[in-house]
């Protein structure tokens, strides 16, 4: 799978590539939320002068926009506007966002080509990159998807002006995943900081760009990004928790079975436990609702056999993939954290 290019920059710099020889004959639609239609819209198309007679695709705000239905909506708005398959599809917006352009682009002709234009932190660390696109089904979390690269993403920084706190602190928790899992002195330098660079943005960036290049299905090393996220998207989906802040209440889990199970130092889950409980308020977990949380955790996709897997750590920036985790390790983990 080849990945597309990655534009750390100014949306200046996607004016100067969509005015390059292969986007000539192209047309464009904006598919946005409401957020961004309000606050993002303006400076994408005042910027771009492309995308400035674009046709543009309103959806539901957040997760709510990953169905089927909404994504039937698109396909069909796109067959009534006539769009080919040189149309070209620009997701502004966030990790939904983008989502749910990169499924609707993969399923529509049987792909055509989309352009990630990431507004939230989120988004510009970890969902706009690397190829996956999914909607939600069944009550379980990104369970239908395509991998399809978008053509071009562009990491414009002052998207992140517009962001309410909340929506910073779930770009933050994945930035620490990605650090937890690659770099300890990145790790060190975002749990120690209050305040988030971008420079820092811009290499977590890079190292999620560098792991996707060398797994880009997922199959090995890849899987070291779902850290936290099989706790983290059960907890996500019963709680109704913000993405990024259930990931990192799955990696207190996740750290905690560490210490028990790989020799992780209990040093480093204390200090993280520290860390994020200043930030993200952990929910007190109840045996019934951990029972109820299972069947959940066993539907992640890394679950194979009826068993559920976590990645976790040896030391901060050594991951190991596919660990077995029992129900009882379940219970101890979130019993414990709470």
């Amino acid at each position: 799978m080849r990945q597309g290019k990655i534009v750390y920059g100014g949306l200046r710099t996607l004016e100067r590539e969509l005015a390059k020889e292969k986007w000539q004959e192209s047309q464009y639609t904006i598919l946005l939320d409401e957020n961004t239609f309000q606050h993002c819209l303006p400076l994408l198309i005042s910027s771009v002068e492309a995308l400035q007679e674009a046709e543009f695709i309103e959806v539901p705000a957040g997760e709510e926009c990953k169905s089927l239905e909404v994504a039937a909506q698109v396909w069909q708005t796109l067959l009534e506007s006539g769009a080919d398959r040189q149309h070209v599809l620009v997701n502004l917006g966030g990790g939904s966002v983008c989502d749910l352009g990169g499924f609707v682009a993969a399923g529509y002709k049987r792909g055509i080509r989309h352009i990630n234009v990431p507004t939230t932190l989120l988004s510009m660390v970890d969902a706009s990159i690397g190829g996956k696109t999914a909607v939600d089904f069944g009550g379980v979390k990104n369970s239908i998807g395509f991998f399809h690269p978008a053509e071009i993403t562009i990491i414009d920084h002052v998207f992140c002006d517009t962001l309410p706190q909340e929506e910073l602190l779930n770009g933050q928790m994945e930035m620490v995943k990605t650090a937890a899992v690659t770099d300890g002195a990145l790790y060190e330098h975002l749990v120690a900081s209050d305040s988030i660079g971008k420079r820092q943005v811009s290499e977590v960036a890079r190292i999620k760009a560098r792991v996707v290049k060398t797994d880009p299905y997922d199959h090995g090393i890849r899987k070291i990004l779902n850290f936290g996220h099989t706790f983290g998207h059960a907890i996500e989906v019963f709680f109704g928790m913000p993405h990024g802040q259930a990931v990192g209440v799955g990696m207190l889990a996740a750290m905690y079975l560490s210490t028990k199970k790989m020799g992780l130092s209990e040093e480093v889950y204390l200090s993280y436990s520290k860390w994020v409980r200043k930030y993200v308020s952990i929910p007190g977990f109840t045996l019934k609702e951990v029972e109820q949380m299972l069947p959940l955790l066993r539907q992640d996709k890394k679950a194979y056999n009826g068993l559920i897997h976590c990645v976790l750590l040896q030391e901060i920036g050594a991951a190991v993939i596919d660990v077995e985790v029992s129900d009882n390790e379940v219970r101890d983990a979130l019993l414990t954290i709470r």
